[in-house]
């Protein structure tokens, strides 16, 4: 199997397993919906873009061992619907309407920045200085810390924090780097690296262009 058929999967049953919790607890409530809607259409929106243009890090083949293990650890996503559900907490408005912010956020950069990638690689190898990447080297893995904060400020617990925070130091921050050793091989690596942010955008800085006004594409 492939990883991404485990990530796949647990992206496809989100907003069942949402709906189960509601259905479970009888909570049938403003931020539960809020929650269905919000982490539900991530989960739509994460297999139409494997559809689309899919991550060739995703296509790797694994046992299924660790297919099992990445599903399960994967599972991990679902405590923050499962506390704010079971708990019957109740938001307030100003919360719901920072967290939906958040989220449309973290969507756009998320999404947009991998089809920038996919479509900007599918033609031409390289570097990646311009757009979404002009500024912050990973601008995906930013838009999904963004969409994962979100859910955890509308499950108001500590815990769906840790478990994010735990995600961005052992996978997250690792690919991030693995990426950067990879690009270092690229002459114009250092400059582009001096001008943008592992993760978060470097907004001070004067953005260098190649001496024939071409941006060079960027390879993951």
């Amino acid at each position: 199997m492939k990883i991404k058929d485990a990530i796949n999967l647990h992206k496809g049953l989100t907003a069942a397993i949402i709906v189960g919790f509601m259905v479970t607890y009888q909570n049938f409530t403003l931020g539960p919906w809020v929650y269905l809607a919000l982490h539900g259409s991530y989960g739509f929106l994460w297999l139409l873009k494997d559809r689309l243009y899919p991550d060739k890090q995703w296509e790797q083949v694994i046992p299924l061992g660790t297919g099992v293990f990445t599903f399960a650890l994967l599972g991990l996503y679902w405590v923050p619907p499962f506390l704010l559900i079971s708990r019957g907490t109740v938001p307030p408005l100003p919360l719901v309407a920072g967290a939906i912010a958040l989220n449309i956020l973290g969507i756009f950069l998320h999404f947009v920045s991998d089809a920038q990638k996919y479509y900007t690689l599918k033609y031409r190898a390289g570097l990646i200085t311009e757009g979404l990447f002009a500024r912050c080297r990973n601008t995906n893995y930013l838009g999904e810390v963004l969409i994962y904060l979100s859910f955890a400020l509308l499950a108001q617990h500590w815990l769906p924090f840790v478990i994010l925070a735990l995600f961005i130091s052992f996978v997250f921050v690792p690919n991030m780097l693995k990426k950067d050793q990879s690009l270092s091989r690229y002459p114009d690596f250092a400059s582009y690296k001096a001008r943008s942010g592992l993760l978060l955008p470097q907004l001070v800085g004067v953005t260098s262009a190649t001496p024939d006004g071409i941006v060079p594409t960027e390879e993951s």
